[in-house]
């Protein structure tokens, strides 16, 4: 049983964390420890999705750059072709993107609109919902 990316936003609420390209990374990276979140959408003047920046890249920055990425705009170090969903795809659409290009977190757009962002960890978390909800519909049915 699959449900859209809209349902699991509805549950979960839509805050997305976001920051202009010109943050520095060491500005990004206490953005993620003080949200405790893995990913920034990065914005352009518009409110537009001009990039992601994921705790992945702090890592691939500081490992190539040294500390001199610290004064870096992310501008220059985030992903800046961004896979995006939309609210009617659904969680199996969602897992199968995830999975092959091994993405953790994926924007929620609607005409041209940030609407929201779903991590790995929102799929999983529904994903267990639905099962424990059939397991215990099952259950009920064979207790008649």
């Amino acid at each position: 049983m699959s449900v859209s990316v809209k349902a699991i936003l509805d549950a979960k609420g839509r805050n997305v964390t976001t920051a202009g390209g010109n943050t520095t990374l060491a500005e990004a990276a206490k953005i993620l420890s003080e949200n405790r979140i893995g990913a920034i959408v990065v914005v352009g003047m518009a409110g537009k999705i001009s990039g992601i920046f994921t705790e992945r890249d702090v890592v691939n920055a500081v490992a190539k750059h040294g500390p001199e990425s610290l004064n870096q705009p992310i501008a220059s170090l985030m992903t800046a072709k961004v896979h995006r969903c939309k609210e009617d795809t659904t969680t199996d659409e969602l897992m199968e993107l995830m999975t092959h290009r091994r993405f953790r977190h994926v924007p929620v757009e609607e005409k041209g609109k940030l609407t929201g962002i779903i991590s790995i960890g929102d799929v999983v978390k529904w994903r267990i919902r639905e099962i424990e909800l059939e397991t215990e519909q099952i259950k009920a049915y064979i207790a008649g």
